[in-house]
């Protein structure tokens, strides 16, 4: 498993879940716990997972955020509890307790950075990893390895165009004092549509903020990326100033633009697979879908089937909700009074809001009363 993020921890307890003997290695290049720069929320769709994978304590002593407040350039909102709380929770917390679950099930994990990687025999030999100090043979190496992948370019997949690429920062801040029970914040904003900012609370007082837009957006602004990522930061969320030193940004690879799969022993999982929802940004969900799915097949159809047999599984579990997405997202990116006037009837209609948590957080599809309300089912159908 190159990369030790979600989905990489995910395809080693999943791998060992099934074979408890199977030799199994996480390869990073930064020991755990480390900072990842990320949103921080945990939906309850990868709790799941999780749960589904024998980890029942990860996200242990965070309180769950059961309420999300959206706001739109057009003056909708919607704050209302979810059916399922999310949990927030710093990804040097989170990434370490599933890093040690894996180590602690028998996973190996060598701290080293991978060079490179090759296939032999037209793409169906055994994979050969290159890192600081040696090779590694593996019958089926997991690219996990985030929004910049070496396994990914290794396998000649190009990255992301910019209108498939979004790019965040994100800061640590006091969470927000006032008398409202928890809730995360999402402010939409007309600058650079489709984009948005963030404040989502941890429980310790601190809250995770940023702010996010497509990178063709952003090279349109005219001045710098960091001038404008960090200006409209401080404007949209001006009562919650960013702690000194914890601003960074990050690359979001949206599945819009996901690649083709290969077939073969090399499996692309999370990031690296471009498995992020165009809508919202969310990428855990995704990440331990993904990596569980793979460490499967590197079980069942260990050697030259697993590419085949990985792919029909995410397939299954996210093809049509994919499809979904990506055409809610052109649509709303095009037609900003969409967002307006989906998010005013979500207000109205407890259903339609559960759907839109669903399809942001979960692998959920627009459910057709709901399309019919926005003029929507002739599109959608199409994209069954």
């Amino acid at each position: 498993m190159v990369g030790g993020g979600p989905a990489g921890s995910a395809a080693a307890l999943r791998a060992l879940q099934l074979r408890p003997d199977a030799r199994v290695v996480i390869v990073d290049a930064a020991d755990f716990p480390r900072d990842k720069t990320c949103g921080d929320g945990i939906a309850p769709h990868g709790v799941d997972v999780l749960r589904a994978l024998g980890i029942t304590d990860a996200t242990s002593g965070y309180r769950p955020v059961d309420r999300m407040r959206l706001r739109t350039p057009g003056g909708a909102e919607v704050a209302t509890p979810s059916e399922r709380a999310t949990h927030v929770i710093p990804r040097e917390v989170f990434d370490a307790r599933l890093v040690a679950a894996a180590r602690a099930r028998g996973a190996e994990f060598l701290r080293r950075r991978v060079r490179s990687l090759e296939v032999t025999a037209g793409g169906g030999g055994e994979p050969v990893v290159t890192v600081d100090g040696g090779v590694l043979r593996a019958r089926v190496v997991v690219g996990a390895d985030g929004a910049n992948s070496t396994v990914r370019r290794a396998l000649g997949i190009a990255p992301n165009p910019p209108e498939g690429l979004a790019i965040a920062v994100r800061a640590y801040a006091d969470a927000p004092k006032d008398d409202r029970p928890p809730e995360q914040l999402i402010e939409m904003t007309d600058e650079g549509w489709p984009a948005y900012a963030w404040s989502f609370p941890i429980g310790d007082g601190r809250a995770n903020i940023g702010y996010g837009m497509l990178r063709s957006r952003l090279r349109a602004a005219g001045t710098t990326p960091k001038a404008v990522l960090h200006g409209t930061l401080a404007r949209l969320l001006p009562d919650t100033p960013a702690y000194e030193g914890t601003l960074r940004a990050h690359h979001l690879p949206l599945s819009t633009h996901r690649p083709r799969l290969p077939d073969g022993p090399v499996l692309l999982a999370g990031d690296a697979a471009s498995l992020i929802n165009p809508l919202t940004g969310e990428g855990i969900y995704y990440a331990l879908l993904s990596g569980s799915l793979a460490g499967q097949a590197a079980i069942t159809d260990p050697g030259p089937a697993a590419g085949r047999a990985y792919r029909r599984a995410l397939d299954g579990e996210l093809g049509r909700h994919l499809r979904h997405t990506s055409l809610l997202a052109g649509l709303a990116g095009r037609h900003r009074p969409l967002m307006d006037a989906a998010v005013r009837s979500a207000s109205r209609r407890t259903e339609l809001y559960d759907s839109l948590v669903e399809i942001g957080l979960g692998k959920g599809t627009i459910p057709a009363g709901s399309l019919a309300r926005l003029g929507l089912r002739r599109v959608f159908t199409a994209a069954r």
